[in-house]
Order: structure tokens, then C-alpha cells, then sequence
């Protein structure tokens, strides 16, 4: 349960460990530290015995005295004789009671933690749920104080269920052991999440809408929002994720859509997962009872993927404790509670109930409900609530008292006889009449109950955090409430104006609000004002703070792209739910239930799925062998003869091949397939189907992916050939590359996330010859199909169509272009190459690529070091999706080689070399290279003087952009020459050769990324190959002369 707040307790140390908050009750009397030994009977022993029954001291430890008895005067004996009969039934019913409430405190531990919880919370203490997310610091306020250009609104995605299926108006949603009805009802929790998102969209937030299920509510959604889209569970991976800055589920049935998130690239979006079911919670003591830990690890897991899980009460974190990672977070607020109250207002009638159970239409019925948290061990609850109540009990209950006949309602454990019949024991003891007094389980109609209620008393002593949902349903019935002045119940109720608070350190007061609230035996004036103000209070009491809390825990949990805007400040929250959205479609229909059944809910698939594996698996194991399969003696006979006749056909055959003379063919021949087979054997996962295909063919683009979350993206077919950046995550039937195999850097998960598809080009520049030997290259992210930018079977037509005819040539065709209008279209900023490359980047884009050219080139610092760029209208490459020829492409390796460890070593030396300057967001800090690497290509391509030619993704058409002659007097060719480059990359080389390393730093990228070559390496192996070459020559004279010396001796046959 997230974290509990732990207590200092000055004196009792009793509580220590479970996280408790104890309040000390107060009384007028205090209690004695050293009380003397008295002798006392059975049953009074039995109340003196327990530790928090207030008591006076007497000094020298003194007897009763009979005199002080007489002393006490009116209805002071009656309170003394009351306290004695709450507390015999207090013992009785903790007898009695059955341990239900077990089922809800099985934290790890399972029962026995939950004993310790409860034996924990003494009187007058409270529980309290902490999140570890109140303690971090707002990420988009922080970060509102740095410059930023946003050209786009946050993206979020919203999953969401909305199946409906409708019930009868006249089913009566139970009351489970929380009151968790948010899991039966699906409207209630569309009302409140519509109402959420349309005050998030309000702020600039971009909405995508994304449903498991087509419904009713589909209209709704369209209204405020936009288009929804239905996806179906095969289409979970066809989604990127990745564009999103954030995804909120809002149902624990869209369990599908959370797994394709677990998987790479997705693994770093920011995931807000919402449950209001408990259907999950409710098997999960099964679990561990069974056990079914592989169950619980499995939702450990996926619980552990979300950055929040937000819970709509606060007994939720304790019902899903087991599963807890430190990313629980409760919002409360729901109209749930509202919603049932009205809906059961419509289809019932004060009258008849009151009719059903007994009661007369002039009863004045008063009802005492108590905490949520314990209902089914309230002992305490209501032996202090009877306490309280009573000199009301002794005035309006007495037996054989004439005039308006006043019942006493007590709602706690379940329906069982023996609370009903510890009830009228105690009734029985305070002379009070038999039918005044009588229980009711939370497991019985309990609306019903409210509904029929004259006054509802909130007679807990537990100080919850939450808003009690019985006291709003009761408010929404239009029944007066009194309550205790606990913190939540005065952030709501104004005393006097919607309710009654009185003080819980003085109850004396309740016989004061009762007396405000009864006229001659019927309920005054005043009442019917306090139900009627009440009644408006609850309907829409919870909207603001629970809108207030999703926006706040957006600042707190998202972190913003660089080329995202801030949301706009919250400036009036909204002090009403949605209601009039839901007029038309809640007439026709009284509830729409989620699909937490048996055979639907998706907890129950995947319990029947993983239990059918583990039992296949343990069958597997299972040592114990049938009878009938175990080998007899004549078994094995049979056996031995079988291998006897097969080693003698064996040998036979053997000494048949030695007297044949064979040919073995042309040496030469021979070597040639042996080295052909160890290479097949070596590149056994590179050649496939796929690779015989592209035999001959003049071109393959190599699609860089880092996730199996990226598999639906990839093509298959002759053109393209997937490049994997990580070797688990690399396709099994297919032919990919494993860039990892191919540069060990990569195997580094800090250089592999930094340089991303950059590190795949790299890997496959190494050592080109060994995987490709085509005349042109071409790379494309997965991301290019995912945002369905990559070439369409025309395009992919014309593109192999126009590289066919041009065995070579410095071109270079790009079909994904950096999108500088589109979405940015109507931006104030006139947006340029750099301009967007700065947005991208956090605003450091040309800061970094000057001071990183001009490092690679060691310019002086008043010598310009940022290339121009023209602004001329046409398109840049990105998504590293292009095309060139295969002699360029190592040209441009050469030189990003040098620029990204030129980029690197500027990190490494910074003072801030910890934290990445070119992003904003964890996932672009994580990728830091990646933008400014991405967009590279470019500045090479422009200033090197190649053709840049556009291809239409869709039709394939061809469009030069950026042309050649236009560049002139623009362009910097000396920086990108390539005899410059290649002289560059040898002094590099010889340096690395040498072992003088140019940086400060520790680690040098440089020689990691690719081959070290230079003239001296290439002398120094012709001077290693001529060495072996004359050795073997020496070696073959000295055989020949040792010949003639002695001539020629064979081997005897003998050995």
C-alpha cells in the first residue's frame, strides 16, 4: 500500500511496524498507569480488563466505595450502566464476528499481516495512505521556468473500455466488503472521466481516444473530444506509442493494450493506469492461499510497467497491497455514489420500503453507520457510537414510553443472527423497548436503508482520509446527516447549513443536534433545510477536487518534449460534473456494467491461461511414470540385439569404403568449399529465403529497430532487411542483422540509447563487405512506418526502378522529410533548418553542433562553425529514412564517426556531463544524440554536394530539392571534402593505433564505432603476411633438403 506513514507513540509501543497513525481518544477521565489490584466479579472484570475503558484513579489504590456510588446522581447511573453493556457487547461480537475483513488487510503476508493491522489500530486510531508521488516535484512548473519554443500541444492517448451492457432498473447494486460499486457501473465512471478530459483538453492538451469496445457513450466521447478508434486486441502493436507524451488506461480490462507497452520502444512512455474494479483484488487472497504466486508475479509486473496507478478510494491500495510497487496514488471523487443514490430513487418508494421492513410511516428511524475500513470488526465503532447515543436511547427508546415511537438503525457486519442478537441483549440490559433496536448487514439492501432513514449518524471513531460514500448517499437521498468534526467531513459539509457536526471529544453535543433536528417527535423545519442543502452539496461535492487532481498529477508525472508546449495554468476548475451530457442517454437505461463476470472479465482468462501452463509444465515434471511404460527384462534383450546387428552392418560398411578407390576431386576445389561452408556456418543467422531473394538486386534498405514492440512496423519482402539493435530482441525467422554481433559498443546500453539508429548505420559500415555488397544503401526507422510516412509499393517501385538505371552517382533520395508545417502550421515562429533543430533539441542544437565542429576540425573560436542552411522552402530528410549510393554512404559514416565523437568528448568534458542538455523529456534525455544525429545527414548531404532528391512516400513521384546549382557560395566543401575526411580518419586511426588518446576522459568513442585503418596498419600486415609468406618458404626448403640428405621415408604399416 504505497507507503505508510509511521508514528512515534510516546508511551505504548504496541503499534511499532504496522504503519499506523494512533490518535489518542479522549475522554473526561483519565486513565490510571498503575492501577491497584481489585477484586471484582466476572462481568465487571471483563470490562476493567481491557486497556482503553476510561477509569478514575484513586489514591493509595483504594476500593470502591459504596458512597461514591450514591453520589452519582440522575442519569449518571444509567450512562455507567450503558458503558457496561457496549463493552460486554463489544467482547460478545468480537467473539462472534467472523474474520471477513481478513480478506481485505492480506498484505504479503497474507492473514497474519492482516491480524496485525487490525490488533494495531486501537481505539481512536486512524489509517492513512501515503503516495510516494506528493513528495516529487511538479516536472512541467519546473520546467516552465526554462526557455522553450513549443510548436505543438501534449499528445495524450486514452484506452478505454466501453462495453455496455444494461441491468434491471430494479436490481440493487450490493455493497461488497468496500463499497466498491465502480467496477458494475460503467456511466458513472464515463461521467467522470468525460468531465476530467474535457477540462484537460480545455488546458491544450491534444486528445487521442482509443476503445476496446465500441458502446453508447462512443457519441459522447465524440462530442468532446473527437474521433474515437476502436481497437481490436490484434491491432495493440500497430500503434506507436511513442508519439504520445503521455497514455492514461482507464480500465484494468485493457490489460492488452499495458503489455505491448512493456515491450521496447515503448518501455519509456509515460503510462497513467486508472482501476475502479476490485475484481482483481478479490481473487488475489485466493492466490496466495492456492498459492498461484506465478499469478501474482505476473500482476506485479504489469502493475510495476505504469509510472502511477490511480485509484478512486482510498481502500483500494490496501485491497491491492500485494501488488504494490511504490506507484500507487489515490484521487478521490467520483460520482458514483450519486449516481446509484438517484438511479434507486427513481425505481423505489420511501413508503413501500418502509412498509417491507416493519416500520410505520410516523417512525421516526434514526441510522448509525460506521468506517468503511472495518465493517466487519466495529466493535469499537459503535460500542463508542452507543455510548454516545446513549441519553437519546434512554429518552426515545425506554420501554413503555408513550409518544412518537423512535428506532435505532445500526448498519454493520453481515446479516448474520448473532449481531441481531447481541443487539437486543444490550437492549434488553438498558430497559429499552425491543423493536427500537435493530441490526442490518452490508450485505442487505442498503440503500433501502438510507432511503427510509429520518437521520443518518456517522458514528465512527476512525479519522478516514476519504469522503464515507454512505454519508453522501444518504445526503443524496435527502436524509440530514450528523457527524463527528473530523477533518474530512468539515473540507465538505458546512455545519448548520448541510449537515450537523458536533464534537467527537464532546457528546454532549449530539443530544444538542438531535434536539435541532426533532419538533414533537417529527423532524423540524431546520432538518428539512440542512437535507435539502445537503442533498445539492452532494451531488456535484467531489467534481472539483477530483479534476484538480488528474491535472496536478499530469504536471507531476509528465515530462514534456522539447518541441512541446506548456499547458495552459488551471484557471477555474469546474465545480459541477457533466450531467447534462448524460440526461438524454441515462433516461433510457438504469446501469451499464463492465465485464467483470466469470467468463468475460480478462483477470479470469489469464488465470485459466497461466494455470493451464503451469499444470502442463508440472505434468511434464511430474517423475511419477506409468506402470506399463517401464522397459521389461525382455525389453532390454530386444534392445541389445537391435544395437548388436547395427554395430556389426556398422563396421561392415566401413571396411567396404576403405578397399574403394575414390576421387576426391581438385584441391583447390575443395579448399574453396570448405571456407564457403565455415562462412555459412558463421553467418548462419544472416542468410535465409530473404537473402537468396535479394541476390542481384542493386539496392536493400535496412530497417533499425530496438524492441520487439516494433515487430508489426517492419516489411518483409527482398528490399528490406532488418537491422536489430538488440540481439534478444532480433526477429527468429527472419534474416536481420544483429548490429550488436557486429559493433560490441552496442552492447552497452548507454552508447546503444544515445546513439540509436545512428549506432545501426555504424555497424553496418563496419566491415561493409561482410553483409553488404550491393552498389546502394538505404536505412529507414521503424517509426517511419508506424506514422505511415515509409514507401508505398509504387513508390518502392519507382525508387528500384530509378537506382537500376544509375550504377552510381552522388544522389541521395529521402521520403520521410522533417515536418516544418503540417502540425506547426499557424506557429507564430518562422520555423528553419535550425530553427526546428533547436526545438528538437531542447534549444542547444546549434550551440552543440557548432562547438562540436568546431572541435572536429580544431577551429579557433572567432571562426564560424555552424554550416548554413538555406531557407528555400524544400524538404530535410529525417527519421533516417534515404537512400544513396553505397561508396557515399561510407563517406558519410566517416564523417558521423567524427561528429558524434566530437559530440560525445563536448559531453564527457562538460561540467553537467551527467545530465543531457539536448533534451527535455526522459525519454529524449535517454536518447540524447539521437535528434541532432538525425537530422545530420543533411548538413552532409547539402554541403558535399549531393543531389537531394524528395520522393513522394504515396506516389512515388521524384522532386530535387535544395539544388546543386543554387548552393553556390553557400556551401562549405573544404569542411566535406573527402580526401579532407579520409586524411582525418587516418590521423584518428593512428592515434588509436599508438594508444594516444586526444580526450581527458576515460573512454574514446571514436574507436569503438567502426574500423581503425591507416597506412601504417595496412604496412605493418603486408609486412605480417610477407613475414608468414617467407617463413613458409623457409620452412618448404628445409623439408626439400632434409629430402635429398636422407632421402624419402615412409611409414611403416605398423604405425
Amino acid at each position: 500500500m504505497g507507503q505508510n506513514s509511521p508514528s512515534t507513540n510516546d508511551g505504548d509501543n504496541s503499534n511499532d511496524g504496522t504503519g499506523l497513525n494512533p490518535i489518542r481518544g479522549r475522554f473526561p477521565s483519565k486513565r490510571n498507569p498503575k492501577p491497584a489490584p481489585i477484586p471484582l466479579s466476572k462481568s465487571s472484570a471483563a470490562v476493567i480488563s481491557l486497556p482503553d475503558r476510561p477509569r478514575r484513579s484513586h489514591v493509595g489504590g483504594r476500593p470502591f466505595v459504596p458512597r461514591k456510588l450514591c453520589s452519582v446522581r440522575g442519569t449518571s447511573l444509567f450512562y455507567l450502566c450503558i458503558l457496561i453493556a457496549v463493552f460486554a457487547f463489544a467482547l460478545a461480537s468480537m467473539v462472534l464476528q467472523s474474520s471477513i475483513a481478513s480478506m481485505v488487510f492480506r498484505q504479503g503476508g497474507g492473514e497474519r499481516i492482516g491480524r496485525t493491522v487490525r490488533e494495531g489500530l486501537k481505539f481512536g486510531s486512524s489509517l492513512k495512505f501515503i503516495s510516494s508521488r506528493i513528495d516529487r516535484s511538479f516536472e512541467i512548473e519546473r520546467a516552465r521556468h526554462k526557455p522553450r519554443v513549443g510548436v505543438r500541444p501534449p499528445r495524450l492517448a486514452v484506452v478505454r473500455e466501453m462495453q455496455l451492457r444494461t441491468i434491471n432498473n430494479g436490481d440493487v447494486p450490493c455493497f461488497d466488503h468496500c463499497k466498491i460499486l465502480g467496477n458494475m457501473e460503467d456511466d458513472p465512471l464515463s461521467l467522470m472521466l468525460l468531465t476530467v478530459m474535457k477540462n484537460i483538453r480545455g488546458l491544450g492538451y491534444m486528445l487521442q481516444i482509443y476503445a476496446t469496445e465500441d458502446g453508447k457513450t462512443r457519441s459522447l466521447w465524440e462530442k468532446i473530444v473527437g474521433q474515437v478508434s476502436i481497437l481490436s486486441p490484434e491491432n495493440y502493436g500497430h500503434i506507436d506509442w511513442s508519439i504520445f507524451d503521455g497514455i492514461i488506461v482507464n480500465s484494468l480490462e485493457a490489460h492488452n493494450a499495458i503489455s505491448s507497452l512493456m515491450q521496447e520502444p515503448f518501455c519509456s512512455v509515460q503510462l497513467i493506469w486508472i482501476i475502479q474494479e476490485d475484481t482483481l483484488s478479490n481473487r488475489l487472497p485466493l492466490y496466495q492461499e492456492l498459492p498461484h504466486e506465478h499469478l501474482i508475479t505476473y500482476w506485479k509486473n504489469v502493475f510495476r510497467r505504469a509510472d502511477v496507478i490511480v485509484f478512486p478510494d482510498y481502500s483500494f491500495p490496501m485491497l491491492y497491497s500485494v501488488l504494490d510497487t511504490g506507484n500507487f496514488f489515490v484521487i478521490p471523487g467520483s460520482p458514483i455514489d450519486v449516481w446509484a443514490a438517484e438511479r434507486y430513487l427513481k425505481t423505489h418508494s420511501k413508503f413501500q420500503l418502509r412498509m417491507k421492513n416493519g416500520f410505520g410511516e410516523d417512525d421516526m428511524i434514526v441510522l448509525v453507520v460506521g468506517s468503511s475500513f472495518f465493517y466487519n470488526e466495529l466493535s469499537w465503532d459503535y460500542a463508542v457510537a452507543m455510548h454516545n447515543l446513549g441519553p437519546l436511547l434512554i429518552k426515545y427508546a425506554k420501554e413503555g414510553d408513550v409518544g412518537p415511537s423512535f428506532k435505532f438503525l445500526f448498519v454493520c457486519g453481515n446479516s448474520s443472527n448473532a449481531y441481531n442478537d447481541a443487539l437486543q441483549d444490550i437492549a434488553a440490559h438498558l430497559g429499552l423497548n425491543r423493536d427500537s433496536v435493530r441490526h442490518y448487514g452490508l450485505d442487505a439492501d442498503v440503500d433501502g436503508i438510507l432511503l427510509i432513514s429520518d437521520i443518518v449518524l456517522y458514528g465512527s471513531s476512525q479519522d478516514e482520509q476519504g469522503f464515507p460514500s454512505l454519508l453522501t448517499r444518504a445526503m443524496t437521498f435527502g436524509v440530514p446527516i450528523i457527524a463527528p468534526d473530523y477533518p474530512i467531513i468539515k473540507k465538505y459539509v458546512i455545519d448548520g447549513e448541510n449537515g450537523i457536526i458536533f464534537s467527537k471529544d464532546k457528546p454532549d453535543e449530539l443530544m444538542k443536534a438531535f434536539l435541532l433536528l426533532i419538533s414533537k417527535g417529527k423532524l423540524s423545519n431546520f432538518a428539512t433545510t440542512i437535507a435539502s442543502s445537503g442533498r445539492l452539496l452532494a451531488k456535484n461535492m467531489h467534481a472539483s477536487e477530483c479534476v484538480s487532481g488528474y491535472i496536478k498529477l499530469l504536471n507531476n508525472v509528465l515530462t514534456l518534449p522539447s518541441d512541446s508546449m506548456f499547458p495552459h495554468s488551471i484557471s477555474q476548475l469546474p465545480r459541477e460534473w457533466e450531467w447534462d451530457l448524460f440526461s438524454e442517454e441515462t433516461d433510457d437505461m438504469a446501469y451499464f456494467i463492465k465485464k467483470d463476470a466469470i467468463n468475460t472479465s480478462v483477470v479470469y482468462d489469464i488465470e485459466e491461461h497461466m494455470t493451464l501452463i503451469m499444470d502442463s509444465r508440472s505434468s511434464q515434471n511430474d517423475p511419477e511414470i506409468m506402470a506399463e511404460d517401464i522397459p521389461t527384462e525382455l525389453d532390454w534383450i530386444v534392445l541389445s540385439e537391435i544395437d548388436s546387428s547395427e554395430e556389426v552392418e556398422r563396421v561392415e560398411l566401413e571396411e567396404i569404403e576403405g578397399r574403394t578407390d575414390r576421387s576426391y576431386g581438385v584441391w583447390d576445389e575443395l579448399y574453396r568449399d570448405a571456407k564457403k561452408a565455415e562462412k555459412l556456418k558463421s553467418e548462419a543467422n544472416e542468410r535465409d529465403e530473404g537473402e537468396l531473394e535479394r541476390t542481384g538486386q542493386p539496392l536493400c534498405i535496412y530497417e533499425i529497430y530496438n524492441g520487439a514492440g516494433a515487430w508489426p512496423f517492419l516489411h518483409h519482402g527482398s528490399l528490406y532487411r532488418g537491422l536489430s539493435l538488440s540481439t534478444k530482441s532480433r526477429r527468429s525467422r527472419s534474416d536481420d542483422v544483429d548490429a550488436v554481433g557486429r559493433l560490441s559498443i552496442l552492447n552497452e546500453s548507454y552508447y546503444r540509447d544515445i546513439l540509436l539508429e545512428m549506432g545501426g548505420m555504424f555497424s553496418i559500415a563496419n566491415r561493409v563487405d561482410n553483409v553488404h555488397k550491393r552498389p546502394w544503401i538505404g536505412f529507414q526507422s521503424w517509426r517511419a512506418a508506424a506514422r505511415k510516412v515509409s514507401l508505398s509499393s509504387k513508390a518502392e517501385r519507382v525508387l528500384e526502378g530509378t537506382v537500376q538505371q544509375k550504377h552510381k552517382g552522388d544522389v541521395m533520395y529521402f521520403w520521410a522529410h522533417l515536418d516544418m508545417d503540417g502540425e506547426l502550421a499557424g506557429n507564430d515562429h518562422i520555423l528553419t533548418f535550425w530553427s526546428m533543430c533547436d526545438i528538437l533539441n531542447a534549444g542547444n542544437c546549434r550551440t552543440a553542433f557548432q562547438d562540436a565542429f568546431r572541435r572536429m576540425y580544431a577551429l579557433p573560436s572567432y571562426v564560424e562553425a555552424l554550416p548554413p542552411m538555406p531557407e528555400d522552402g524544400g524538404h530535410w530528410s529525417s527519421l533516417h529514412s534515404w537512400v544513396m549510393a553505397t561508396p557515399s554512404f561510407l563517406e558519410f559514416m566517416m564523417f558521423s564517426r567524427m561528429f558524434a565523437d566530437s559530440l560525445d568528448s563536448l559531453h564527457m568534458n562538460s561540467t553537467t556531463a551527467t545530465e543531457c542538455m539536448l533534451g527535455s523529456s526522459l525519454s529524449e534525455k535517454q536518447h540524447c544524440y539521437c535528434r541532432i544525429l538525425e537530422l545530420l545527414v543533411n548538413v552532409w548531404a547539402y554541403h558535399s554536394g549531393r543531389t537531394m532528391v524528395y520522393i513522394d512516400p504515396n506516389s512515388g513521384s521524384l522532386e530535387e530539392h535544395h539544388p546543386v546549382e543554387d548552393r553556390k557560395g553557400l556551401m562549405w566543401s573544404k569542411y566535406f571534402n573527402a580526401t579532407l575526411l579520409k586524411s582525418m580518419d587516418e590521423d584518428l586511426a593512428e592515434a588509436a593505433d599508438d594508444g594516444d588518446h586526444p580526450y581527458d576522459y576515460e573512454t574514446w568513442l571514436w574507436p569503438r564505432t567502426g574500423e581503425v585503418h591507416w597506412q601504417g596498419i595496412y604496412e605493418r600486415e603486408r609486412e605480417e603476411r610477407y613475414r608468414i609468406k617467407m617463413d613458409k618458404k623457409r620452412k618448404q626448403k628445409e623439408k626439400i633438403l632434409e629430402r635429398l640428405k636422407f632421402g624419402y621415408k615412409q611409414k611403416t604399416l605398423a604405425g
